[in-house]
Protein backbone atom coordinates (compact mmCIF):
# COMPACT_ATOMS: atom_id res chain seq x y z
CA UNK A 1 0.00 0.00 0.00
CA UNK A 2 2.86 2.37 1.12
CA UNK A 3 4.44 1.88 -2.55
CA UNK A 4 1.18 2.24 -4.11
CA UNK A 5 0.29 5.40 -2.68
CA UNK A 6 3.68 6.93 -3.90
CA UNK A 7 3.00 6.24 -6.85
CA UNK A 8 -0.35 8.05 -6.51
CA UNK A 9 1.47 10.96 -4.32
CA UNK A 10 3.65 11.43 -7.76
CA UNK A 11 0.94 11.36 -10.75
CA UNK A 12 -0.55 13.86 -8.07
CA UNK A 13 2.81 16.13 -7.79
CA UNK A 14 3.43 15.61 -11.41
CA UNK A 15 0.12 17.61 -11.89
CA UNK A 16 0.60 20.48 -9.39
CA UNK A 17 3.91 20.76 -9.87
CA UNK A 18 3.33 23.29 -12.56
CA UNK A 19 0.97 25.05 -10.04
CA UNK A 20 2.92 25.49 -6.77
CA UNK A 21 7.09 25.61 -6.52
CA UNK A 22 9.19 23.12 -5.51
CA UNK A 23 9.60 24.64 -1.76
CA UNK A 24 5.82 25.00 -1.00
CA UNK A 25 5.34 21.21 -2.21
CA UNK A 26 8.09 20.36 -0.09
CA UNK A 27 7.07 22.36 3.18
CA UNK A 28 3.24 20.32 2.90
CA UNK A 29 4.83 16.97 2.19
CA UNK A 30 6.60 17.23 5.35
CA UNK A 31 4.60 19.12 7.36
CA UNK A 32 1.59 16.38 6.41
CA UNK A 33 4.32 13.50 6.90
CA UNK A 34 4.92 15.09 10.50
CA UNK A 35 1.34 15.09 10.81
CA UNK A 36 0.68 11.90 10.17
CA UNK A 37 3.60 10.24 12.18
CA UNK A 38 2.08 12.08 15.04
CA UNK A 39 -0.70 10.55 14.41
CA UNK A 40 0.23 7.62 14.64
CA UNK A 41 2.31 7.70 17.93
CA UNK A 42 -0.56 8.99 19.92
CA UNK A 43 -3.48 6.49 18.51
CA UNK A 44 -2.99 3.24 20.66
CA UNK A 45 -3.02 0.32 18.33
CA UNK A 46 -6.19 -1.00 19.62
CA UNK A 47 -7.85 1.04 17.74
CA UNK A 48 -8.24 -0.54 13.91
CA UNK A 49 -9.23 0.91 10.71
CA UNK A 50 -10.11 -1.15 7.32
CA UNK A 51 -7.27 -0.61 4.82
CA UNK A 52 -7.17 -1.57 1.20
CA UNK A 53 -4.11 -3.88 1.18
CA UNK A 54 -2.57 -5.89 -1.09
CA UNK A 55 -3.39 -9.47 -0.42
CA UNK A 56 -0.77 -12.37 -1.82
CA UNK A 57 -1.04 -16.16 -1.40
CA UNK A 58 -2.72 -18.34 -2.96
CA UNK A 59 -4.58 -15.69 -5.48
CA UNK A 60 -3.07 -12.31 -5.91
CA UNK A 61 -5.74 -9.53 -5.34
CA UNK A 62 -6.38 -6.51 -3.18
CA UNK A 63 -8.74 -6.66 -0.52
CA UNK A 64 -9.41 -4.98 2.98
CA UNK A 65 -7.42 -5.25 6.07
CA UNK A 66 -8.12 -4.30 9.78
CA UNK A 67 -5.10 -2.95 10.83
CA UNK A 68 -3.87 -0.34 13.48
CA UNK A 69 -4.62 3.38 12.23
CA UNK A 70 -0.96 3.93 13.64
CA UNK A 71 0.09 1.41 10.04
CA UNK A 72 -2.55 3.30 8.31
CA UNK A 73 -0.96 6.65 9.02
CA UNK A 74 2.61 5.10 8.06
CA UNK A 75 1.40 4.08 4.86
CA UNK A 76 0.22 7.68 4.07
CA UNK A 77 3.26 8.79 4.31
CA UNK A 78 3.73 7.68 0.88
CA UNK A 79 1.63 9.78 -0.45
CA UNK A 80 4.28 12.22 1.15
CA UNK A 81 8.03 11.18 0.44
CA UNK A 82 6.96 10.66 -2.99
CA UNK A 83 7.49 14.10 -4.57
CA UNK A 84 10.28 14.94 -1.79
CA UNK A 85 13.38 14.05 -4.35
CA UNK A 86 11.84 16.24 -7.24
CA UNK A 87 11.57 19.32 -4.69
CA UNK A 88 14.62 19.15 -2.71
CA UNK A 89 16.54 18.45 -6.32
CA UNK A 90 14.97 21.44 -7.60
CA UNK A 91 16.07 23.69 -3.90
CA UNK A 92 19.76 22.89 -4.22
CA UNK A 93 20.28 23.49 -8.18
CA UNK A 94 18.76 26.77 -7.91
CA UNK A 95 20.87 29.92 -8.56
CA UNK A 96 24.08 27.25 -9.80
CA UNK A 97 23.80 28.00 -13.52
CA UNK A 98 26.63 26.37 -15.12
CA UNK A 99 27.87 24.54 -11.99
CA UNK A 100 24.14 23.02 -11.71
CA UNK A 101 25.62 19.98 -14.04
CA UNK A 102 28.57 19.18 -11.86
CA UNK A 103 26.34 19.52 -8.40
CA UNK A 104 23.24 17.07 -10.33
CA UNK A 105 26.56 14.86 -10.21
CA UNK A 106 26.99 15.44 -6.59
CA UNK A 107 23.52 15.15 -5.45
CA UNK A 108 23.31 11.45 -7.13
CA UNK A 109 26.24 9.91 -5.05
CA UNK A 110 24.14 11.59 -2.08
CA UNK A 111 21.30 9.78 -2.50
CA UNK A 112 22.92 6.92 -0.11
CA UNK A 113 20.87 8.71 2.60
CA UNK A 114 17.49 6.29 1.35
CA UNK A 115 19.70 3.34 2.02
CA UNK A 116 21.77 4.53 4.92
CA UNK A 117 18.06 5.79 7.01
CA UNK A 118 16.20 2.39 6.62
CA UNK A 119 19.60 0.80 7.81
CA UNK A 120 19.32 3.26 11.07
CA UNK A 121 15.57 2.67 11.43
CA UNK A 122 15.55 -0.81 11.18
CA UNK A 123 18.39 -1.08 14.18
CA UNK A 124 16.24 1.24 16.22
CA UNK A 125 12.80 -0.90 15.72
CA UNK A 126 15.23 -4.00 16.85
CA UNK A 127 16.24 -2.27 19.97
CA UNK A 128 13.03 0.34 20.37
CA UNK A 129 10.26 -1.29 18.55
CA UNK A 130 8.87 -0.72 14.99
CA UNK A 131 6.24 2.20 15.69
CA UNK A 132 9.06 4.18 18.50
CA UNK A 133 11.44 3.17 15.08
CA UNK A 134 9.42 6.01 13.19
CA UNK A 135 11.18 8.84 15.51
CA UNK A 136 14.11 8.34 12.61
CA UNK A 137 11.33 9.13 9.75
CA UNK A 138 9.89 12.31 12.02
CA UNK A 139 13.82 13.67 12.74
CA UNK A 140 14.47 13.20 8.77
CA UNK A 141 10.79 14.89 7.85
CA UNK A 142 11.71 17.68 10.16
CA UNK A 143 14.90 18.19 8.77
CA UNK A 144 13.32 18.59 4.90
CA UNK A 145 10.80 21.49 6.78
CA UNK A 146 13.60 22.80 7.90
CA UNK A 147 15.23 22.76 4.66
CA UNK A 148 12.09 23.77 2.76
CA UNK A 149 12.01 26.80 5.34
CA UNK A 150 15.15 28.23 5.74
CA UNK A 151 17.94 25.95 4.75
CA UNK A 152 17.25 26.26 1.07
CA UNK A 153 18.26 30.02 0.55
CA UNK A 154 20.65 30.80 -2.53
CA UNK A 155 23.16 32.43 0.05
CA UNK A 156 25.90 32.37 -2.49
CA UNK A 157 24.82 34.88 -4.69
CA UNK A 158 28.74 36.22 -5.60
CA UNK A 159 29.46 32.62 -7.30
CA UNK A 160 29.60 33.12 -11.06
CA UNK A 161 27.16 31.08 -12.78
CA UNK A 162 27.47 32.29 -16.69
Amino acid sequence: TYWFLMLIGRLIGASLGAQFSSKAMLTVASILGLVLIGIAFVTPLSSVVNMPVFKSGASLSFGLEAVPVSVMCMALCGLCTSIMWGGIFNLAVEGLGKYTEAASGIFMVMVCGGGLLPLLQGGVADSAGYLNSFIVIAAALAYLLFYALIGCKNVNKDIPTE
